[in-house]
């Protein structure tokens, strides 16, 4: 074979090697982005948090210092909702058992995203359901206290039909926040307790 074929020859093989090399780095990296989606570790991430005034379900004023000194799990929903709310609920609670004493140091608050249904009363009757997690915390407000209490946890809402048989869209993460009222990680819907109970005892061990 003449020397200037054996040498485009050899160039076409490094280009197409350096090609399968990229193409499998993107791969990875888009496997690795996708697991830390789904289980809430991805670190570029738009600042989650921070200031809002709201009323607790004794109606007692609260704002962002309720995060203070302990770890929180923050969750937007409604006391209306047919399915989402109740199962993150009851799943949260399956993972607050599989945390064991980590659990101690763990608080749930609910923040409605309905204040026009959701009363403190609604909602102290509402998290007094069995199967629930004991001692969660329902947080409600004016319609623009609760708007943005949602906007700086960039959590979605949209209220959908009219009258009384009206319903809500909403996002369905729970913010896992730290001691110091600061994001530490978001927990997808599906992730399911054992492993939201796993990402938690992580989050915590690194503080």
């Amino acid at each position: 074979m003449p020397r200037r074929s054996i040498l485009l020859f050899a160039g076409a093989c490094i280009a197409i090697a350096a090609a399968l090399a990229t193409v499998t780095v993107v791969v990875v990296k888009g496997r690795e982005r996708a697991d830390a989606v789904a289980e809430g570790t991805l670190t570029d991430q738009p600042a989650v948090g921070g200031p809002f005034q709201l009323v607790d379900q004794d109606g007692r004023p609260v704002d962002q210092t309720i995060l203070d000194g302990k770890w929180s799990l923050v969750f937007f929903g409604f006391t209306y909702c047919p399915d989402y709310c109740p199962t993150t609920l009851t799943s949260l609670e399956a993972t607050r058992r599989l945390l064991g004493p980590d659990a101690d140091n763990l608080q749930i608050l609910f923040v409605s995203i309905d204040p026009e249904r959701d009363t403190p009363q609604a909602l102290k009757d509402y998290l007094s359901s069995e199967g629930f997690p004991p001692g969660v915390i329902g947080l409600t407000g004016t319609p623009q206290q609760v708007a943005d209490a949602a906007k700086v946890y960039r959590a979605y809402f949209q209220k959908v039909g009219d009258g009384e048989d009206y319903t809500m869209n909403h996002s369905l993460t729970v913010y896992l926040m730290g001691p110091d009222g600061r994001f530490r990680s978001a927990l997808g819907h599906d992730l399911g307790p054992e492993r939201s109970a796993q990402l938690i005892k992580r989050v915590m061990a690194r503080g």
